[in-house]
């Protein structure tokens, strides 16, 4: 039992993380139907921007501010850059475009940093074990993961919720058209939105660091659990990916513990059964 309640703290604190990266592919996805294989490689970068950051300050609290501006940014140019010429056109170009991105950036990585990945150090004020009552203790360096993924998803929900522009993208994802038809410009909350999509997986990208390290293929790693999360929560879906990443971080956690040749089937498995009983996902609009 005490095993057990570790494993699905340790899925807590990894479905948190799955939770982040799949919110920002459903954000981008709803307002700009554009498919982001790129995701993934992006987080990445982010995560490498830590491991620098953490090396030169000793810390990576300065990381948790600086990267996710960095990413934004990073993701800005890219909208307006090589992002903008592919809306309207075919699906598969965007994914041939980002596919394509994701190796530039995988290998770019690989020709400054190596590739034999980077060690992050956690920070010392979190260095120490918190007694939950769960029969072993829990690093609170986790615990703070599942408390800043839970400040970023609320951050999120009250921007998209309670600002004027908030309200712009809410409406822009179910009917953009009407939108320009009263005269918004939609092109800057585009830029807008693709740049928060990236941001939230810079943040992921910081968390991650001090857990698993960094390396330059970590993101192809975590980018299809993503893509599994949306399509289980329901495309374009904010609670769902949230509930979806949960679920399959738990899931996943619990299988390792006892079954663990199965575990890297389990998402798909459950994506199998939601896409045959429930197409639309979760918590998917009808």
């Amino acid at each position: 039992m005490d095993q057990l309640l570790s494993q699905l703290v340790l899925g807590i604190v990894s479905g948190a993380l799955l939770v982040l990266l799949a919110l920002g592919l459903n954000l981008i996805f709803g307002l700009l139907e554009f498919i982001n294989f790129s995701h993934g490689a992006l987080y990445m970068v982010g995560a490498y921007l830590t491991s620098y950051l953490a090396a030169a300050t000793g810390t990576i609290w300065l990381a948790l501010l600086v990267v996710p501006i960095a990413m934004a940014l990073i993701g800005a140019a890219l909208e307006r850059t090589v992002i903008r010429p592919m809306y309207g056109r075919d699906q598969v170009d965007a994914l041939l475009l980002t596919f394509g991105l994701t190796y530039i950036l995988i290998e770019g990585v690989r020709y400054i940093a190596g590739s034999g990945g980077r060690r992050v150090k956690g920070p010392e004020l979190l260095a120490f074990q918190v007694d939950l009552g769960l029969g072993r203790p829990v690093p609170a360096y986790l615990l703070f993961v599942v408390v800043a993924v839970a400040l970023v998803v609320g951050g999120l929900w009250l921007f998209l919720q309670k600002t004027n522009v908030g309200l712009i993208v809410r409406a822009g994802i179910r009917d953009h058209i009407m939108i320009r038809a009263l005269g918004v410009r939609f092109d800057r909350y585009r830029t807008l939105v693709f740049a928060i999509g990236i941001a939230v997986a810079g943040v992921a990208g910081v968390l991650t660091g001090p857990i698993t390290g960094v390396y330059p293929e970590m993101g192809a790693d975590i980018l299809i659990l993503a893509f599994v999360v949306v399509v289980v929560g329901g495309m374009g879906s904010f609670w769902g990916a949230v509930v979806a990443g949960l679920l399959i971080g738990v899931l996943v956690s619990v299988t390792t513990l006892y079954a663990s040749v199965y575990a890297g089937i389990v998402p798909f498995i459950l994506m199998i059964l939601v896409m045959t009983f429930r197409p639309r996902g979760l918590l998917g609009a009808t």
